[in-house]
């Protein structure tokens, strides 16, 4: 149960950046739903966000699919460690890697600002 109540800690928004194969960053972003051993939710890349396809949790590991407008499949994987996700995301052949934070609520930043 132990595992359970940490991955479920994994539900919300993240953010991070990735290389893309023409060697520019882009910024991803994921809005995660945890419900057990499933994994549901968005996406996001350059375009409008995107559903999570096939999303499943084992212990700390996770795996799903996401798709572009153009069929195109992305594998992604990763293991989230509490305060970051390290990500592995596979498609046409190429392999990327992203470490995920969590987004900051914009009242908490406002919050941190008037310390």
């Amino acid at each position: 149960m132990l595992c359970l109540a940490a991955v479920a800690d994994m539900s919300g928004k993240w953010t991070g950046n990735v290389k893309t194969p023409d060697g520019s960053d882009l910024q991803i972003n994921f809005v995660f739903k945890v419900d057990g051993d499933k994994l549901t939710g968005t996406a996001q890349g350059d375009g409008d966000p995107t559903s999570i396809d096939s999303g499943k949790i084992n212990g700390n590991n996770f795996s799903f699919t996401t798709s572009n407008p153009q069929g195109m499949v992305f594998k992604q994987s990763g293991i989230f460690y509490g305060d970051s996700i390290s990500m592995k995301i596979e498609f046409s052949g190429n392999k990327l890697h992203s470490t995920l934070t969590r987004m900051l609520v914009r009242s908490t930043m406002f919050h941190l600002a008037k310390k």
